[in-house]
């Protein structure tokens, strides 16, 4: 039985990881930053090992760490940085925003108000602005886009932005 060549594994792996890559990016929700920097990084790195892998088949111990770089920075990172892109803040205000754009499409307006989200952040139990506490007696982020949601009106922390932007379009990010 003939074994296939050390160099079609390397090219292999290689286009493994450009698939994985793009995948795990695509996974995240496009309300989200996706990362695209870090996203772009770690492929560098993984066909680095990659071509590590394919130009130096001299020694097995060189070949274990590049194949296990190859593993960490094709596979592991690409997976959990898309698996830990939505925290339960961010899944709470995609939440809010998904009701508040419906209550926005059922009152037939083409944008969704600050009034939206807040009815929508109410609707699921939440508060919007920054808790209100002696250090900072100012609530912060109740009036205007980028509305600072709380999935639970009595912590201050975690919480999530969210802006609306061509009207409908959502925009969630951690703040």
């Amino acid at each position: 039985m003939r074994s296939v060549s050390p160099r079609v594994k390397a090219l292999a792996a290689a286009v493994v990881c450009v698939l994985i890559a793009i995948g795990a990016a695509v996974a995240v929700d496009g309300r989200l930053d996706r990362h695209w920097i870090l996203r772009g990084l770690v492929l560098i790195v993984a066909l680095c090992c990659a071509a590590l892998l394919l130009a130096d088949q001299s020694r097995v111990f060189r070949q274990a760490i590049t194949g296990i770089g190859l593993l960490m920075f094709g596979l592991v990172i690409p997976v959990t940085s898309t698996t830990w892109s939505t925290p339960p803040e961010v899944d709470f205000a995609l939440a809010v925003a998904t009701d508040a754009k419906n209550a926005a499409t059922k009152k037939a307006s083409s944008t969704v108000s600050v009034d939206d989200v807040k009815a929508a952040v109410t609707a699921r139990g939440g508060a919007v602005g920054s808790l209100k506490t002696d250090r900072a007696p100012e609530v912060r982020g109740a009036d205007a886009f980028p509305l600072i949601v709380r999935a639970k009106p009595d912590e201050g922390r975690p919480r999530a932005c969210i802006s609306f932007t061509h009207g409908l379009d959502a925009k969630v990010r951690a703040c």
